[in-house]
């Protein structure tokens, strides 16, 4: 699709970029430190500034510096303006360990900003996405889509360390003339324990369901929704919600594209959605859950994805006059172990994909929301993204893809710089070397593998009955059934799911606990 949309587009390409650059529509671009931020450096000068007049932009630096200079009030102006402008590009971020804070002469250890912004652009989910290159095999061969509640759960949660004594959980009604609700009421017998109070907000559920169906629908994925409310029973209303929200909108229309292989929205234990993500290797699934899941289950999205550099993590949120806000980053971090080469004077080979599909999506994103210049804007996207697909496509991709043979950042920045000036000056873009079939890069060249190939040998000599160094599909049977990966039938996948159900039902019913039939029907189970 993309190199069709690029070449479509060699007329304008010659009139917006030979003489002039084109304006972006306004956008937030949220900075942050250490590697990621040197490589994201030279991506704005070698990718963007050529073409593009980012002066509408509205730069803001999140470093640990800039946030204890500025007590915080830099962070707070960040969030403020990505309200009011509603497209946001944020650059990985460090959040001080105190170790840090010492070395790093801060006057605290100040927290992840990332709770900041949730709460100040009133988040609703983080699309969390694998990212695909043409031709080349990452993990997941068609699409992931994953939405992770923004709000509630653990993250926000209230404690404190108490001892022997008696809890008391109170919810006093916003109506002062209405009597207050006993939510929990508990005897602590042990002198060390936490008492921990969080609340799960279902106001936005409907927003959520909306956003990844219609996803869904786009990519032509199935969707699945995952929770524990077998245990968890407050779960219950999220699961309804989305339910309801799809037979009522999206049932005829994914039954209509051949995306409900049941017939029917299917819920997925969290327990066996983590099964399911190893085994689904073919992709083609989207998955919506709640915080503290979306946060586990995506990690591991990343790991059968080669990496969270080929994942994406999309906030987004709602205005109060109803206009969504987003906010575009990559999955990893500041990189710090090849910031720290870097400032050696080491040669290092940095990945910048993840970070760069967030900046292309900020900015059309923010040129979705002043189209007088979108077709052009989205123009340029595609030809910087196909540019750098083409780099990894033709063995000049960085050296967790090529081995090391790869470029390094600098190297990779110059050859795909090099190819954007071909196709937005010129028009003509690099024709790629067509394959038959996806290249699969070694995982062997990834920099944090640290892989014990003895204990490795040791483990293929378990399975490897007949030691003729070779693993028969008898032998690759029993591994994969120890491992527990070896995938079942359909009726044997029932009747898991029901021993699973049966298993919650039980480990629930230890104790003297609240479940509920439905968010409106509160029950007492003894």
């Amino acid at each position: 699709m993309l190199p069709r949309f690029c070449s479509a587009w060699k007329g304008a390409a010659r009139r917006s970029f030979a003489t002039s650059r084109l304006p972006a529509a306004p956008m937030v671009y949220i900075s942050g430190e250490e590697m990621s931020r040197y490589t994201m450096q030279l991506v704005l000068e070698k990718w963007v500034e050529p073409f593009v007049d980012t002066s509408s932009w509205e730069f803001y630096e999140l470093s640990c510096k800039a946030r204890d200079d500025s007590k915080d009030q830099v962070l707070h102006d960040a969030v403020a303006a990505g309200k009011r402008i509603g497209a946001i590009f944020k650059e990985p971020t460090v959040t001080p360990t105190k170790e840090q804070m010492v070395e790093l002469g801060l006057s605290k250890a100040w927290g992840s900003p990332n709770g900041a912004m949730r709460r100040g652009w009133n988040g609703i989910t983080i699309s969390r996405d694998t990212i695909h290159i043409p031709g080349i095999e990452l993990g997941f061969k068609r699409p992931v889509l994953f939405e992770r509640h923004a709000v509630g759960g653990e993250y926000g949660a209230g404690w404190k360390k108490v001892g022997a004594g008696r809890v008391l959980t109170t919810f006093f009604p916003e109506d002062e003339g209405e009597k207050p609700v006993i939510v929990d009421s508990r005897v602590t017998k042990d002198q060390r324990s936490a008492v921990v109070v969080y609340d799960n907000p279902l106001d936005n559920v409907e927003d959520l369901a909306h956003i990844f169906f219609t996803r869904c629908l786009e990519q032509k994925v199935v969707p699945y929704v995952v929770t524990k409310k077998t245990v968890f029973k407050w779960q219950e209303g999220f699961w309804q919600i989305m339910h309801d929200t799809f037979n009522r909108d999206y049932l005829d229309l994914f039954i209509d594209a051949g995306l409900l292989p049941k017939g029917e929205l299917q819920h997925l234990i969290s327990d066996a959605a983590t099964m399911q993500i190893i085994r689904w290797t073919d992709g083609g699934f989207g998955m919506a859950c709640h915080n503290y899941d979306g946060d586990m289950l995506t990690d591991e999205v990343a790991q059968v994805h080669r990496s969270p550099g080929f994942i994406t993590s999309n906030l987004t949120g709602k205005r109060e006059d109803g206009a969504l806000i987003k906010e575009y980053e990559a999955s990893h971090g500041t990189v710090a172990d090849l910031w720290h080469a870097h400032l050696r004077g080491e040669e290092t080979s940095m990945n910048p994909l993840g970070m760069v599909v967030a900046l292309l999506g900020a900015m059309d994103h923010a040129a979705a929301l002043e189209p007088a210049k979108q077709a052009e804007m989205l123009h340029f996207t595609s030809c910087c993204k196909e540019a750098m697909y083409h780099a990894f496509q033709t063995g000049k991709g960085t050296r967790d893809m090529a081995g090391a043979e790869g470029l390094t950042t600098e190297q990779f920045v110059e050859a795909v710089a090099q190819d954007m000036e071909e196709r937005l000056v010129t028009g003509k873009a690099p024709v790629a070397k067509k394959v038959d079939k996806a290249v699969k890069p070694s995982r062997k060249f990834r920099r944090n593998y640290k892989v014990d190939e003895k204990k490795m040998r040791s483990l293929f000599s378990r399975f490897d009955v007949d030691g003729n160094g070779q693993i028969n599909f008898e032998e690759f049977t029993s591994m994969a059934l120890e491992l527990g990966i070896a995938p079942l039938e359909e009726e044997a996948v029932k009747a898991n799911e029901v021993r699973q159900e049966e298993k919650a039902y039980n480990e629930a019913g230890r104790g003297r606990m609240r479940r509920w039939a439905s968010v409106d029907e509160p029950k007492l189970w003894e």
